[in-house]
């Protein structure tokens, strides 16, 4: 089982704390479609034989992509690779985009899982962070989901805003538990080089939040969750039991992915390679008929790495049998060794062959995952 990825780099403006790869210049945009399937008919093979479980449009912004050029997105695919009958297929959205009637056309050509860039239900939070649409919109949009038959809901929100507050980040997400939704993505705010954000910061115009204010509203936020029945089921994401992301849990567990549009990264198990992280230089290569991937081939070292930076992030955490098996004994005893003093302290517990940070204790997680790399 596989999956795959389609990065859409459009997006009608740039948020201020975005660094994914966009762009408003929409060049190129009536053709992508067409483009996606022509760079599917050439790396197709990329990935190990088996079925597609999960498909994922990703952006940018795909939900300013027409129903018709979507459609002709998941025809090529139909076409081309095997799909399983459990297949999830989800699309990323903008409030601000979408309409019952788009909605509705989105269920029927296939997509059966939505997420919608929500961020906030404050309107000056909303306007501080750069994006185009308001409270209303995001509640609208949430409520044709579900009226045009998306039951798989989710949405993004982001904490620890610098000019915000914990009152704040409790009513969005009291008013999140309270819509239709099965699924939170709930990210702490990063200063990524290169935005508008960070450069906000080093000229002074916006203060980070002090590390108490984080601390209270991730605990804020499991609470809640815990309340309201979701799952804290990896550090950003939550869910209703039977709606973790399928995609983004195949990440974290090492399945094999194809990814299609500029910038989009893929992985089959041995190397990982990547699309030039521009519009153009991509969209040349294909008509060129030779996608110019960059590619890393991937040592045992950083294999195991991999998995133990990727499976320390959820509740399932690190399988000493299967590292015994994958890696050898010896990096086995190594884990087992490291994990004693956080055992001995709490913040992991075992659970037969598997250690797992504590949901209580994910906040401090990259902290704990570096003691386990191998360097």
């Amino acid at each position: 089982m596989s999956g795959i990825y389609i990065h859409v780099p459009y997006c009608k403006s740039k948020c201020d704390y975005c660094d994914f790869y966009s762009n408003v210049n929409t060049e190129g945009l009536s053709n992508f479609a067409n483009f996606i399937e022509k760079e599917l008919s050439l790396r197709k093979d990329y990935l190990p034989k088996g079925q597609i479980k999960t498909i994922y449009f990703g952006g940018g912004t795909p939900s300013i992509l027409t129903i018709d050029q979507i459609n002709t997105i998941l025809n090529a695919i139909k076409k081309k690779i095997s799909l399983s009958t459990d297949l999830e297929i989800t699309f990323e959205a903008n409030p601000d985009d979408l309409n019952y009637e788009y909605l509705k056309s989105l269920l029927t050509i296939g997509i059966n899982r939505l997420s919608i860039g929500i961020q906030s239900f404050s309107d000056a939070d909303l306007k501080k962070l750069g994006r185009r649409h308001n409270a209303n919109q995001a509640l609208n949009a949430v409520s044709w989901a579900a009226e045009a038959g998306l039951g798989n809901i989710s949405i993004d929100l982001i904490y620890g805003l610098p000019y915000s507050s914990t009152a704040i980040w409790e009513q969005n997400l009291k008013q999140a538990f309270a819509l239709p939704v099965k699924h939170l993505s709930c990210y702490h705010l990063i200063y990524e080089d290169g935005t508008s954000l960070q450069a906000k910061v080093t000229n002074g115009l916006v203060k980070p939040i002090d590390e108490e204010l984080s601390v209270e509203q991730f605990k804020l936020l499991q609470q809640l969750a815990d309340q309201n029945g979701f799952v804290h089921y990896e550090i950003s994401n939550l869910a209703k039991e039977g709606f973790f992301s399928k995609h983004n849990t195949s990440y974290w567990q090492q399945v094999p992915y194809l990814g299609l549009g500029p910038s989009a990264h893929s992985y089959n198990g041995t190397t990982r390679v990547w699309n030039p992280k521009s519009t153009k230089f991509w969209m040349d290569a294909i008509k060129m008929e030779m996608i110019d991937v960059e590619a890393e081939i991937l040592t045992e070292r950083d294999k195991l790495n991999e998995y133990l930076l990727t499976s320390l992030r959820t509740i399932w955490g690190i399988d000493i049998d299967y590292v015994n098996e994958q890696f050898g004994s010896t990096s086995a005893q190594r884990i087992i060794g490291l994990s004693q003093k956080f055992l001995d302290s709490g913040i992991i517990e075992r659970k037969g062959s598997r250690l797992a940070i504590k949901t209580s204790h994910f906040l401090i997680s990259d902290a704990i995952i570096e003691d386990f790399m191998d360097v």
